[in-house]
């Protein structure tokens, strides 16, 4: 089975003058195959945040390849980038970041239509995802209206709406209380089993980390398999 994600000597380096350097990331080698759930545990300050976002290509490594479903990103350019990244990666992050003036099928349907879906097509789609997280009576409301676990439903939606081959998670479920955090993990390993894409996760929860198919830790800039 293909690699969804490869890294590949990955480096960051954030210069603020010589003696200021600070190397975050020191030769990363990871890679994720289709319908794998990796867990990344990273102590704070590691950079796991800086890796997720150099693996979505939201940001440029020092050095290194990002190979994402076999095409080298690192060097593309920016319109390539983010064709690339809206066709195929999903992110959740620790906060939900819904568009607080639109309805929660508004905010799975918008990034379809973005990426050239039809208006009906996409509010389909996001009413579907929305049943599947049981939400099917939460389609017009708007984020405020929504706990803090429906809200992060509907961003994992939101997700997986362009049907990626890649999701990166940072926290997702780190604003939550134990409780909402179980039932909203499990959604989440439910939609990336059922959809077979490859899941990177960063936590701090390790039992959480340890029911996915394997962990990995930052530490010192490179990654360790545990």
């Amino acid at each position: 089975m293909s690699n969804v994600l490869e890294l590949k000597g990955l480096t960051k380096t954030y210069f603020a003058g010589k003696p200021n350097e600070i190397n975050v990331l020191n030769g990363v080698e990871l890679s994720l195959k289709a319908g794998e759930v990796v867990g990344l545990i990273a102590p704070s300050g590691a950079g796991k945040s800086t890796l997720l976002h150099i693996a979505g290509l939201l940001d440029n490594p020092t050095s290194g390849q990002v190979i994402i479903s076999g095409t080298p990103a690192e060097k593309a350019k920016d319109k390539a980038r983010t064709r690339l990244r809206r066709a195929q990666i999903g992110f959740i992050y620790q906060f939900h970041h819904l568009l607080p003036e639109f309805s929660a099928e508004e905010n799975i349907a918008l990034p379809q239509q973005a990426n050239g879906a039809r208006k009906a097509e996409a509010i389909a789609r996001a009413r579907m995802l929305l049943e599947r997280v049981g939400l099917q009576n939460r389609y017009s409301h708007r984020p405020a209206e929504l706990s803090g676990g429906e809200q992060q439903r509907v961003a994992f939606c939101r997700a997986l709406a362009n049907r990626p081959a890649l999701l990166l998670a940072d926290e997702p479920t780190g604003n939550l209380d134990p409780e909402t955090s179980e039932t909203v993990f499990l959604v989440l390993m439910e939609l990336v089993r059922e959809t077979g894409l490859a899941a990177l996760i960063a936590t701090h929860n390790h039992d959480l980390a340890a029911r996915m198919d394997r962990v990995v830790r930052l530490s010192g800039g490179k990654i360790e398999n545990i």
